[in-house]
């Protein structure tokens, strides 16, 4: 018969080690499940986000390219030029110049201004650390329609000469609804206005707003960020139209695609921007680290080796022969997981059916 003192015996040292070792075994291993549940699912959710990014980019610069050269004179337009001209210039707004090649090629504004390897901002990486790699950039100029700007009586002051100025009536009974200059969506400094009459046609960047009256003046002065305003240029300024007549005024957009590299410091990510005439850029998605741009170029005539043009600004083409553009977005996920980071690649071609059009299928 066994004492009641060893049927009372409990745990040994020993097995209770084995029992905690166990344990912790089992415990270690619920918590690395756990983990790779919360990664996959964080990794899951901002794929998700970086494509529907891409995405929402990808549709935003089409719907400005779909727009190119739309109510610009046909073929473009010529800037400020001959005796006492300068270069003018896009992407850059009153602090700074944001890409390192901004001029308008022969001082000519086209429809699609086509940036091949220029698309990560002036002062950043020559190449974007993620792919080893450059990047393009675009810019795309078109009419804004949405603004009635041609409904304003134009007429150029006798205080101003050398068309560094214009007056704006509106129109004696205006619709009901009819915005004024000065409204959410009206004009403001650095905006571009492009000028036409019998003589030709002339854009500005605005300088100055006055309300005077019923009527606003806008000014045109000289040194403005995009160098479009050059009263002493021979040819291609507004002072060359001033004796036209009727002049009939539109706000145009000249808008730039590129990628801000931000300082490491910053611990922030690459990211797309958008900057409109002489504006400051603003972000369009985070963590995009490529942007490619090929052009079809295509007319009948220039022979199999027309699609998929890098730089249409190389002889023997030009922009206005653009009758395509294809547009492939890289992003990236924001936070890798050792190895576990995501990217993702998709493209897009949209049609530019302001520019030189040639119907292939006749």
């Amino acid at each position: 018969m066994q004492s009641t003192e060893q049927n009372a015996r409990g745990f040994s040292l020993v097995e209770l080690l084995v029992a905690i070792a166990l344990g912790l075994v089992v415990l270690a291993a619920t918590t690395q499940l756990f983990k790779s549940g919360m990664d996959a699912t964080r990794l899951v959710s901002q794929s998700s986000e970086m494509n529907q990014n891409i995405r929402a980019t990808l549709n935003l610069i089409g719907k400005d390219v779909s727009m190119a050269g739309s109510g610009l004179p046909s073929g473009g337009l010529a800037l400020p030029n001959g005796a006492g001209s300068t270069a003018s210039f896009f992407a850059v707004d009153p602090t700074q110049a944001w890409l390192p090649n901004n001029g308008y090629p022969t001082n000519f504004m086209y429809g699609i201004i086509p940036g091949a390897g220029n698309g990560i901002e002036i002062g950043g990486p020559v190449n974007i650390a993620a792919t080893g790699t450059g990047s393009d950039a675009i810019t795309v100029v078109y009419e804004d329609y949405a603004f009635p700007l041609n409904q304003y009586t134009v007429s150029f002051p006798a205080a101003n000469p050398n068309g560094d100025a214009i007056q704006l009536a509106p129109p004696a009974v205006p619709p009901a609804g009819f915005p004024a200059i000065q409204s959410p969506t009206g004009l403001q400094v650095g905006d571009l206005i492009l000028l036409s009459n019998n003589i030709g046609n002339a854009v500005g960047e605005i300088t100055g707003i006055t309300p005077v009256g019923a009527n606003t003046k806008i000014t045109f002065a000289n040194g403005d960020p995009l160098k479009i305003n050059q009263t002493a240029a021979a040819k291609g300024n507004i002072k060359y139209i001033l004796a036209g007549g009727t002049t009939i005024a539109n706000r145009i957009w000249a808008v730039t695609y590129f990628i801000e590299v931000p300082a490491a410091a910053t611990g922030q990510p690459p990211r797309l921007m958008r900057q409109v005439n002489g504006q400051k850029p603003v972000p369009v998605a985070d963590n995009v680290i490529n942007v490619k741009v090929t052009y079809d170029v295509c007319d009948g005539t220039n022979g199999p080796g027309c699609s998929g043009i890098t730089n249409p600004l190389a002889a023997p083409f030009n922009p206005n022969q653009i009758h395509k553009v294809n547009i492939q977005i890289m992003g990236q996920t924001l936070t890798s997981y050792g190895n576990k980071s995501r990217s993702a690649v998709l493209a897009t071609s949209v049609s530019t059916r302001s520019l030189s059009f040639k119907d292939r299928y006749q």
